[in-house]
């Protein structure tokens, strides 16, 4: 019985690996010829079928995600939801079989990111050695996780007081990076530990950790009313099941130019991810759903109202930390290492 079995799955293994070839060598009969490969949302593009054998071909169809875009009159239309790096697939049918072949494209957001600025409304004080990478509010309570190893922190604050209500300190191995509060828990995480940690909410006690998936760090994280939604450095913002803490999805950033890949602190309001911009006086504000960049907020000059302090540097306690107060709908701002945090109302310019 045993030598039956061991047959049967060798001829299993055989069909497949000859199932496998048979797939490779038709992909090889067809290419896909595009007119550009750095697209943009929506618009229509020529594409072709390269077809060096002369096959009778019946069918074209072609998709992106899984998704068939529309293709008329030797054009398709890029009228899919997510955009960035993407992979063109074409399903050809020909002689009563069918082939599919891909090819890798780019594509951008429809239009350039609107440029805003800001008015500040309040200036608060802010604790210089609190190395900020998370903010967020939570009845009216202002939430923040700080940086660096040996100052790694979680915190309860008094925002118009600067007053830390009530703190938890890490272990010094870890580097601290975002927060966000979801079903009276406070989700946080590490930079480079790939290791996540989950706070009940009242006090502050620790309740489990949780490890990433794909993502490759821990940058920023915010939530939508359904999902957790995180930044790692990289093009990718990643969408979290609350429960199961699975990855189960991501965006690309992108402009109409560029894949942007600098997101850093998250905030999630009506639909739109604002993202700290790593190592800049800026602010993302990303389509939750697309991942484009629809505006970019300048925050230049915000650093020259902080109290520079000994061992501060300009390169490395830049802006960061970004928390929308839903009652006031006011933004608040601050930096790694500031002794100010900043109410300011976004105005496009």
């Amino acid at each position: 019985m045993n030598i039956l079995k061991q047959l049967a799955l060798i001829v299993a293994s055989l069909a497949l690996l000859n199932c496998g070839d048979m797939n490779r060598k038709k992909a090889k009969l067809f290419d896909i010829k595009i007119d550009s490969k750095v697209v943009h949302q929506n618009e229509q593009i020529a594409v072709s079928i390269k077809n060096p054998d002369n096959k009778s071909i019946s069918k074209v169809s072609y998709s992106i995600d899984g998704k068939e875009v529309p293709f008329s009159d030797g054009k398709i239309t890029l009228d899919i939801p997510q955009l960035g790096n993407k992979i063109l697939q074409a399903e050809v049918s020909y002689d009563d079989t069918s082939a599919m072949t891909t090819t890798a494209i780019r594509v951008l957001a429809p239009a350039a990111p609107e440029v805003y600025t800001y008015e500040i409304v309040n200036e608060y004080p802010h604790d210089n050695r609190a190395y900020t990478q998370g903010l967020e509010f939570h009845d009216g309570v202002l939430y923040e996780s700080t940086g660096k190893k040996d100052r790694s922190s979680l915190r309860k604050t008094n925002f118009e007081t600067g007053e830390v209500l009530q703190q938890v300190d890490m272990d010094g191995t870890v580097f601290g990076e975002g927060i966000t509060i979801y079903n009276e828990k406070i989700f946080m995480l590490t930079w480079q530990s790939r290791t996540g940690f989950i706070y009940n909410l009242s006090d502050l006690s620790k309740l489990d950790n949780f490890q990433y998936g794909e993502s490759v760090q821990g940058w920023g994280l915010t939530n939508d009313g359904t999902r957790l939604i995180k930044s790692d450095g990289t093009e990718k913002i990643w969408f979290l099941n609350p429960k199961t803490l699975i990855e189960e999805g991501f965006i690309q950033t992108v402009t109409n130019k560029s894949v942007f890949n600098r997101a850093n602190e998250l905030e999630y309001v009506n639909g739109k991810i604002y993202a700290n911009v790593y190592q800049k006086p800026s602010v993302m504000i990303i389509n939750a759903t697309s991942g484009a960049i629809e505006g970019v907020v300048n925050f230049g000059g915000l650093d020259k109202k902080v109290t520079k302090h000994e061992g501060w540097s300009a390169t490395e306690n830049v802006l960061n930390g970004i928390a929308y107060h839903p009652e006031r709908k006011t933004f608040f701002v601050t930096g790694k290492d500031w002794d100010k945090m900043f109410e300011v109302n976004i105005i496009k310019k």
